[in-house]
């Protein structure tokens, strides 16, 4: 069977950097299709033939068939490529790992900063939505500190190597960034340290940031 290359569908400064990130980690050649969420590209036809969910970031393995969602991508990708050694190697680790990469995606993105970039999706009268944008932002910043606390003046969330925890937390340490949202000293020292790193530069500057 022939094996196709992988393709990375994402938007720029999405939650779809930190699979980027992980991609440029690892070091394979993949291809990259960018999904214009403002102009609804997500919700078409032809992406929805790849993910029905109509979510970013999925990923179009090498055999035709496609990943969605950040959580199962970054699990895959350092299932099947190893040797960049994403994940550790004893199990309760692992757990570690995907117990922090879950409250990221699943409480930090998807209750706090959803609240502050998908006001709509919460309530369409205006008289409310600064009351759900400032409940997002004490989600943000709870998350944060619990996990500056995680961090403990260490350089990654769970041992002593980069995972797939700690680029989920990129992701929305580079959205408070630039938001002028607070990081605790913890998370700033790791947004500095994984900002450093080249692989981060290169994702960033493809993306078109500087």
């Amino acid at each position: 069977m022939n094996r196709l290359p992988l393709t990375l569908y994402m938007t720029p400064g999405s939650c779809s950097t930190g699979i980027h990130i992980l991609l440029e980690e690892i070091g394979v050649p993949f291809a990259a299709h960018i999904v214009n969420l403002p102009k609804g590209e997500h919700r078409q036809p032809a992406y929805l033939a790849i993910n029905p969910r109509g979510t970013i970031p999925a990923l179009r393995l090498e055999d035709g068939s496609a990943l969605a969602g950040f959580t199962a991508i970054a699990y895959w990708l350092a299932r099947r490529f190893p040797k960049a050694g994403l994940l550790p190697a004893e199990e309760t680790a692992v757990a570690r790992v995907l117990e922090a990469l879950d409250y990221v995606t699943g409480t930090i993105h998807g209750q706090g900063f959803t609240r502050i970039f998908t006001t709509d999706a919460y309530t369409t009268d205006p008289a409310l939505q600064p009351a759900v944008q400032a409940r997002g932002r004490e989600i943000v910043a709870e998350g944060f500190a619990l996990l500056a606390v995680q961090l403990g003046g260490r350089d990654w969330l769970v041992g002593d190597a980069f995972s797939i925890a700690d680029a989920a937390l990129f992701y929305v340490e580079f959205w408070a960034d630039h938001l002028g949202l607070p990081l605790p000293a913890h998370c700033r020292a790791h947004f500095e340290r994984l900002r450093a790193r080249p692989a981060v530069q290169q994702v960033l500057r493809e993306e078109g940031y500087r």
